[in-house]
């Protein structure tokens, strides 16, 4: 069976206040289901720009807004839902054979991205209909 957009929940992440600020940990395994073997953000998007537009085969994602807000459209070949981040406290949990395109940043918004996997270029779907063969190849939607 393979996955869907209802298997892309949105996550609270643990914020822990005082005087001097707030923190938010993240740890794999802990309060993400997968261990993190990469980490990388998105800055100085220009305005009206979109980024992602690719799913992956097997690769696990936590999409956060560090700082800004922006839309992740999560696409599973037949529903699709948008997710707006604008929180440095909550992410979105992006599982195997979704496709996401993120749009709508505002000024100065900065996106962290915490993977499951290093880079595998061969990981990714980059062909909106490759993808929905895929999709289409690997079950039906669960939800």
């Amino acid at each position: 069976m393979k996955n869907s957009i209802y298997d892309c929940v949105m996550l609270p992440l643990r914020k822990i206040h005082n005087r001097a600020g707030n923190i938010t940990i993240i740890e794999g395994q802990r309060n993400i289901p997968f261990d993190v073997r990469r980490i990388y953000y998105l800055y100085d998007i220009p305005g009206g720009e979109a980024r992602g537009g690719h799913a992956h085969r097997d690769l696990c994602q936590l999409i956060i807004a560090a700082s800004g807000s922006f839309n992740v459209l999560l696409d599973d070949g037949e529903n699709k839902k948008i997710a707006t981040l604008n929180r440095p406290d909550y992410g979105v949990m992006v599982v195997p054979g979704i496709w996401r395109e993120l749009f709508e940043f505002s000024s100065g918004a900065i996106c962290l991205v915490l993977a499951s996997q290093k880079y595998d270029e061969r990981d990714y779907i980059r062909n909106y209909d490759q993808f929905v063969s895929f999709s289409r190849e690997h079950g039906s939607i669960t939800g």
